[in-house]
This record gives C-alpha cells, sequence and structure tokens, in this order.
C-alpha cells in the first residue's frame, strides 16, 4: 500500500510539475510583450491575447514625436507548428517588423516562415490602426524646362530640276501585211489584124527584078517590068 501511495504521489507531483510548467508557458506568451525596435528606433511592443476563437496581436510604439498601435487577428492554432513553440511565431513576425520605418505599415496578411503553408485562417490578418496611415504618394517628379533658343535661319539650297524622262511610247503591234492579190488580166477581145496590102504594079516589077535581074541592072529591068505591066 505504501509502494502504491507513493508512485501515487509521485505521478501527481509530476503532473503539477508539468501542469506549472505550462502556466509559465502561457504566461510568458500571453503576458509578457515582444519588444523589439523599428528601422526608424520606434519603440515597440507585442502583446498577445485572447478574443473567443481568435488570438490577437497588438503593436504598439512610441517614439520621442509619435505613437501610434495596430491590430492584428487569426488562428494561428491551425498550424501544427504554432502549438509546439507558439512564442516562436510572433518572434518570427517581430524579425519582419523591425526592418520597417513604421511597424504598421507592414504587410495586410503576416505569414510567418514556420506556418507559410498553414491555411489561410493560420495567419495574422490586419485589422485596424491608429492614427490611420495615409496612402503614400508617387514622388512627383520636377522637370525644368530650358530656355529655347532662338531658331537658327534655314538656308534653302537651289532645288535643281531634273530633266523629264520620257517614258517610252508603247509599240503598237504588229500588223500582218497581206500580199496584195494578183489579179490576172481578163483576155481581152481579139482584134482583127489588118489584112496584108496586095502589092502594087510597082512593088512587083522591082521584086521580080530582084529576082531574074542581075544586081547592076534590076532598076532597068525594074522599068521595063512596070512599063510592061502598064
Amino acid at each position: 500500500m505504501r509502494a502504491r501511495a507513493s508512485a501515487l504521489l509521485f505521478v501527481a507531483c509530476c503532473l503539477w510539475a508539468a501542469h506549472g510548467q505550462n502556466d509559465s508557458t502561457k504566461k510568458s506568451i500571453w503576458d509578457d510583450p515582444i519588444k523589439f525596435n523599428t528601422k526608424a528606433q520606434d519603440a515597440c511592443l507585442m502583446h498577445v491575447s485572447g478574443q473567443g476563437d481568435f488570438t490577437k496581436l497588438r503593436i504598439s510604439c512610441r517614439n520621442q514625436a509619435k505613437s501610434y498601435y495596430c491590430d492584428y487577428q487569426g488562428k494561428p492554432n491551425f498550424c501544427r507548428s504554432y502549438n509546439n513553440n507558439p512564442r516562436h511565431y510572433f518572434t518570427q513576425l517581430m524579425w519582419e517588423l523591425r526592418k520597417l520605418q513604421n511597424a504598421c505599415q507592414g504587410p495586410k496578411v503576416m505569414r510567418p516562415p514556420m506556418c507559410r503553408k498553414a491555411a489561410d485562417e493560420a495567419q495574422m490578418v490586419f485589422v485596424s490602426a491608429w492614427p490611420k496611415t495615409p496612402a503614400a504618394k508617387p514622388p512627383v517628379k520636377i522637370t525644368f524646362q530650358k530656355p529655347q533658343q532662338p531658331a537658327k535661319p534655314t538656308t534653302t539650297k537651289p532645288v535643281t530640276q531634273k530633266p523629264a524622262v520620257q517614258k517610252p511610247q508603247p509599240v503598237p503591234p504588229k500588223t500582218k501585211v497581206t500580199p496584195p492579190k494578183k489579179t490576172t488580166p481578163k483576155p481581152t477581145k481579139a482584134t482583127t489584124t489588118p489584112r496584108p496590102m496586095e502589092p502594087t504594079a510597082e512593088g512587083k516589077s522591082i521584086k521580080l527584078a530582084q529576082e531574074y535581074c542581075w544586081k547592076s541592072l534590076q532598076g532597068v529591068c525594074a522599068y521595063f517590068i512596070s512599063w510592061f505591066h502598064n
């Protein structure tokens, strides 16, 4: 019985120690704020609290001339890594916020590396801020106009007219030359050839003299023959 009682007492002591450790861890997470300084040397505190099913994060900062705060909320317990080490979750957020000039001008949804692949509900989402930070306007570019210089007189060069190039006239298409048709002369009516005149008596006498007389006596013979005819 004593051994059993001592064993139960030992287990109770272990459970009490574990419960006390959990309470101290919870106190260090919820009640002990995380301190950091921004790039502009603003002293900031991160307060974590519970609000229903949500976990609320308030970032409050102060400087010599200003003070501001902003609120985030989410369900980081949906991330398994957060349940193993919840304070490291917000420590990773602090590492990103201290790189900014203003801690409340960070991203609207903060995703620490340890829970980056978790669901969207496990991320801390921006809710509100004070004072409201106006949207940054794009810088205005100032352009300086150069004084206008007087226009230089332009010298016009004489325009040399190029001789007009005569375009070749189109060559008319070749026409086939047809040779003239040969016209055969029509046969003319037969002309009546005049009948040969009958030789006169003197002609006959000369012809007879040439045929039958010597050449030296042809004149005498022709005279006598014509005299004989007459």
